[in-house]
């Protein structure tokens, strides 16, 4: 599918994203919380956390921040050398 240019070109705009939520979603997992745990120590709803999950859109820093403090963890931003 990589090679289709179309798909390429989505993916390698999504791949921060991706990258970001897998590592709240393993984050959570580590913590051993269930969306609706992780949900009600942010004092929101289990579907805001399935939503912010699935990897359509870029969480924002500040609800990035509140599910890491969540689950036990800190937010830490790098930047990185352009390949």
């Amino acid at each position: 599918m990589l090679r289709d240019p179309e798909f390429k070109a989505e993916y390698d705009r999504r791949g921060p994203i991706f990258a970001l939520v897998w590592e709240l979603v393993e984050a959570r997992h580590r913590a051993g919380l269930t969306q609706a745990q992780l949900a009600a120590r942010m004092g929101t709803t289990q579907s805001a956390i399935a939503r912010l999950e699935n990897a359509r859109h870029m969480p924002s820093l500040g609800m990035a921040e509140r599910y890491a403090r969540a689950v036990g963890q800190r937010l830490d931003i790098h930047l990185q050398a352009a390949e």
